[in-house]
């Protein structure tokens, strides 16, 4: 951790060289441009997590959001109403471009006033300590909460019974990322472990260098993944891959001559923060409930989200697909001829509160449902319609056999359905095997 070398007596104080112009000017620049993207983008929030409190991002908050909606406004002639509530699930909204480019500017124009009030000054040893310990709180900060969200795993989690139906056709290109990496929890799990080892060596200063190495290398993989499979996380993933390079910046000429010209390496010992060892040893012990804090957080956050949407998730007591065998409407038989696009073809339970409905085109709907085991009855409501409803009392004469008999707006309806096994789905059942005479690759 930091400070982990005895500090130099206050007789003999350390020196350092003058830097260059650029990096002086660069290191004001970084300094201003990353404590306040991560202050607005909600890192600082995770570097303090509170498990269980959804805490906004700071940028989302009066004032300042009135800044980046009249920024949108003026600067990009954004007419329409900038979405910037956590709950669109898009860290690419509009909102959040327009909020790094105001961070550009201001730390471009807060860069260029400290360099003229500050232009005697030839270096900034003890600032560049402290933002270089922020930095690495900031990046291992995200490793945790997103790679013990992978290890679980919960990120991509195991697809929901509905996208069994989905036809490739209609899958985003974000959701076919989704959906494979979720059917292959061992590769979401190997992978979340790599960003919380770069997470776990970010904590001593010793092993900093390994840690953002790693960090870097998971960073552009992740931000590789962002940009061709269109996953709405590009902006602030680049910006971790920036953060990587920044906490590697003191090291990156012996790096450099270590992998390119096979020079041997020797990296400075770490400086401690303080001048005294008492000080020094109390920011140790700050700094260790500091990092146990954020990842106990992330582990009581990755509890919960297995409870609710990983495999300990509560389940349907109709759990499963079903494919209907038979329809009658007002008593009336229904054909179940494909070109029957509006007919109902298949019904999915997952989740109690959530049920799909497949077409015989193939389209599916979500609808809340409301489903009593005890009273044997079934309700369907849609967010899009509210005179649309649904009724049913429900049998089961058999394990993979239902009944559903109720009312559709009104229209009397019997559907009698079947159970599918969707353990024996290739996608699901196929496993692992070292030996293959022949790809199975359908």
């Amino acid at each position: 951790m930091v400070g982990e070398s005895l500090p130099l007596p206050e007789s003999h104080p350390q020196t350092t060289e003058p830097w260059p112009l650029f990096r002086r000017i660069g290191f004001r620049f970084c300094f201003v441009y990353f404590i306040l993207f991560s202050l607005a983008n909600g890192i600082i929030n995770s570097i303090f997590l509170i498990p269980r409190v959804d805490v906004p991002d700071w940028a989302t908050l009066w004032p300042i959001r009135l800044g980046i909606f009249w920024v949108a406004r003026h600067i990009f002639r954004v007419e329409t109403e900038l979405v910037y509530t956590d709950s669109s699930g898009s860290g690419d909204k509009t909102f959040y471009w327009v909020l790094a480019f105001s961070v550009l500017v201001i730390a471009t124009l807060v860069t260029a006033a400290w360099s003229m009030a500050d232009r005697k000054r030839r270096n900034y040893p003890t600032l560049s300590k402290w933002f270089h310990l922020f930095l690495r709180l900031a990046l291992a900060s995200q490793m945790f909460v997103y790679g013990f969200a992978k290890i679980v795993p919960l990120q991509m989690y195991f697809p929901f019974l509905f996208k069994f139906l989905e036809p490739l056709r209609n899958f985003s290109p974000m959701g076919v990322l989704w959906t494979s990496i979720g059917l292959s929890p061992a590769y979401e799990s190997f992978t979340g472990c790599a960003e919380v080892v770069g997470g776990l060596l970010l904590i001593s200063s010793r092993t900093t260098t390994l840690g953002a190495l790693i960090c870097l290398a998971d960073m552009i993989q992740v931000f590789t993944l962002n940009m061709t499979y269109d996953v709405c996380v590009k902006l602030f993933a680049f910006h971790l891959v920036l953060i990587s390079l920044l906490v590697l910046a003191p090291n990156l000429p012996q790096l450099f001559g270590l992998f390119v010209w096979n020079q041997p390496a020797k990296f400075d010992a770490p400086k401690p923060l303080f001048r005294t060892q008492r000080a020094n040893r109390i920011a140790k012990i700050g700094l260790a409930i500091l990092w146990c804090w954020m990842i106990a957080a992330n582990l009581v956050d990755v509890w919960d989200g297995w409870h609710a949407v990983g495999s300990a998730r509560p389940k349907s007591a109709l759990y499963g697909i079903w494919t209907i065998d038979q329809l009658a409407i007002d008593g009336q038989p229904q054909s179940l001829a494909v070109t029957n696009t509006d007919q109902w073809r298949r019904i999915s339970f997952d989740l109690p509160n959530w049920v799909h409905i497949q077409r015989m085109d193939d389209t599916l709907t979500g609808y809340a449902a409301t489903l009593d085991a005890e009273k044997k009855t079934l309700a369907l409501t849609i967010a899009s319609d509210r005179n649309w409803h649904a009724n049913f009392t429900y049998a089961r004469p058999a394990t993979d056999e239902l009944m559903l008999d109720g009312t559709v707006n009104g229209h009397k309806q019997h559907i009698e359905l079947r159970l599918m096994d969707d353990a024996k789905f290739p996608v699901t059942s196929r496993g692992f095997h070292w030996i293959q005479d022949y790809p199975f690759n359908h």
